[in-house]
């Protein structure tokens, strides 16, 4: 008996060229790899010197010629710098998370109800809302230092974690905004009928329907609103001015004199701010991935 012929598949040589060239030759993806990895240490190499800086004496750091590692390390320079003089920074580290944490909280619980209604009920002047909330963008704190200094002086809340917690949520709330919008406008609304239709409720709906449907664009939102916080600084300067309540931000300035600086507890406080981003993007970078390139691919 004569072997059956090989089943030939249509389409199966495109298919394979077009491997060949997503692949492309070795060359090239040699030449890939190393353009990735010189442009890796790029961005990576500034985060290098500074940890390797926390670890070095004063003297060390301003040694001519500079030298890249230590010539003694210093370790202690991580338990030093929480007693220094310049700033309590047990206090700042509170205040940094406190305000961090309640603003992403505060943005999340406007933000989840406000976008689901703007993108699933048609209600007079909601394009000139949607509108504004993104023009809000464009205001930096840096611009509006002094008017919101004012006003938390009005409010009697100027100097505490109140006023920057407010002014955090308000400065990232229409990124959530749009953000989440985008996401329950991408949930077919036939999925709240049919919720609907077994008795549940809008608010039903919105928390127990639709909020596991757009997880990684609340994932986007949360890891904004808190980097955005964490980091913040011009209106901290401005509204906070009791050393105990400022951000690690701030505090990190008081280290930096008018004729001295104290580079290694720069170097290991800014390190310490570091940290807990570093460990937030890590735990949810799938997640977050996920957000950002939704609905990029059909």
């Amino acid at each position: 008996m004569t072997a059956p012929a090989p089943t030939l598949v249509a389409g199966a040589p495109q298919v394979r060229r077009r491997r060949s060239r997503l692949s492309g030759s070795p060359g090239r993806v040699v030449g890939k790899t190393l353009a990735g990895v010189v442009i890796a240490l790029v961005f990576i190499a500034p985060y290098l010197i500074m940890l390797v800086g926390s670890f070095k004496s004063r003297n060390n750091i301003l040694q001519v010629p500079p030298t890249y590692l230590p010539d003694q390390w210093h370790p202690e320079n991580y338990l030093t710098m929480w007693s220094t003089p310049e700033t309590p920074l047990p206090l700042n580290l509170i205040s940094t998370i406190v305000i961090s944490v309640f603003a992403t909280l505060l943005v999340l619980v406007v933000c989840v109800p406000a976008a689901y209604y703007t993108a699933r009920f048609r209600f007079p002047g909601r394009g000139v809302f949607l509108f504004l909330v993104i023009v809000t963008q464009m205001l930096q704190p840096t611009v509006l230092a002094t008017g919101l200094f004012k006003e938390m002086v009005a409010l009697g809340i100027n100097d505490t974690w109140l006023a920057m917690i407010l002014i955090n949520a308000a400065f990232n709330l229409a990124f959530a905004i749009w953000i989440m919008h985008t996401f329950f406008a991408g949930v077919p609304k036939e999925v709240d009928e049919a919720a609907q239709l077994d008795g549940a409720g809008k608010w039903t709906v919105l928390f127990r329907v639709q909020l596991p449907l757009v997880w990684p664009g609340i994932v986007t939102a949360i890891i904004y609103t808190f980097v955005a916080s964490w980091n913040e600084f011009a209106a901290s300067l401005v509204i906070l001015s009791t050393d105990a309540n400022q951000p690690l931000s701030v505090a990190l300035t008081k280290f930096v004199g008018q004729y001295d600086a104290a580079w290694q507890y720069v170097f290991a406080v800014s390190v310490v701010a570091v940290i807990p981003v570093v460990v937030l993007f890590a735990l949810i970078e799938k997640r977050l991935v996920g957000g950002l390139t939704a609905g990029s691919v059909k």
